[in-house]
Parts: structure tokens; C-alpha cells; sequence
């Protein structure tokens, strides 16, 4: 079993902090990141608790991203509001979901959540351009329980 805090390593926690400041440097959106050993319960489900426990789901636009990891699970889900599903192509989140999925099955989750980071700052560019005004309303930090 892999302990929460053995997953990255001080420095790759801090490239992939620096990856969601640039991704949502340039939008509106906020992406966050939650790190937890195991669920109890169904990935999707706990992943929407922990949405609404990070209150993501209170932003103006409705564009937060979660990425959720279950560490001793080997389960992921990304979790994309509404506003930021109702963009994005049907396969969006499954085809993130593959190429993070290929560093992961390599051992390398720092450059999986910062790829996964990057396309999900991409959309969010695409469609929540930063306008004047924009504040980054959820903190950056990666979140653990």
C-alpha cells in the first residue's frame, strides 16, 4: 500500500502546484487536485463529495475541475462542473483520462496530474478566457484525506 504523502515527492508537488497556476492563469476556471488513499465508496460519488467539500461548486462560472486520485484504489476521476462539461467535447474527460492514465501505469503520477492539468487549462482557456475582474477563487494546493 502507497501512503498519500509517498505518491509525490516534495519538488513534483510543486511542479504540479505550478502546472494549475498556469493552466488557470489565463481563465477563469479552477482546477484543483485531491489526493486520498482509498473509498469507500463508488470513485464518481466521492469525487463529487469532495467537489462540493472544496466548494467547487460554488464558482461563478460553474468551471471547476477536479482531478481525484484513490491511491490504494489505482482509481481516478476527473470531475468537471457544469459549466465546463456542457463545453467540452463528449470525450473530453475520457481521453485526459487516458494519457494521464499511461504516465500513471508508469509510476509517474507528477507528470499525469500535470498533463491532465494542461489539457484541462487548455479548455478552460478555450472556452473561460481571464477577463478583468477574474480572481483565482480556490486555492492551487493539492488537497489530501
Amino acid at each position: 500500500m502507497t501512503e498519500v504523502s509517498d505518491l509525490l515527492s516534495h519538488d513534483d508537488e510543486r511542479e504540479v502546484i505550478e502546472a494549475i497556476r498556469l493552466a488557470e492563469k489565463e481563465t477563469s476556471g479552477e482546477i484543483r487536485v485531491h489526493i486520498e488513499k482509498h473509498s469507500n465508496s463508488d470513485h464518481f460519488k466521492r469525487a463529487t463529495e469532495i467537489f462540493h467539500l472544496l466548494k467547487m461548486d460554488n464558482t461563478k462560472l460553474q468551471n471547476g475541475v477536479l482531478i481525484y486520485l484513490a491511491v490504494d484504489d489505482r482509481q481516478f476521476v476527473i470531475l468537471g462542473d457544469k459549466g465546463i462539461d456542457a463545453a467540452v467535447e463528449n470525450d473530453f474527460w475520457d481521453c485526459t483520462k487516458d494519457v494521464m492514465q499511461s504516465h500513471f501505469k508508469n509510476g509517474d503520477f507528477k507528470q499525469g496530474l500535470v498533463e491532465g492539468i494542461a489539457r484541462a487549462g487548455e479548455r478552460l482557456r478555450q472556452f473561460f478566457p481571464w477577463e478583468e475582474g477574474d480572481t483565482d477563487e480556490l486555492s492551487n494546493e493539492i488537497s489530501r484525506s
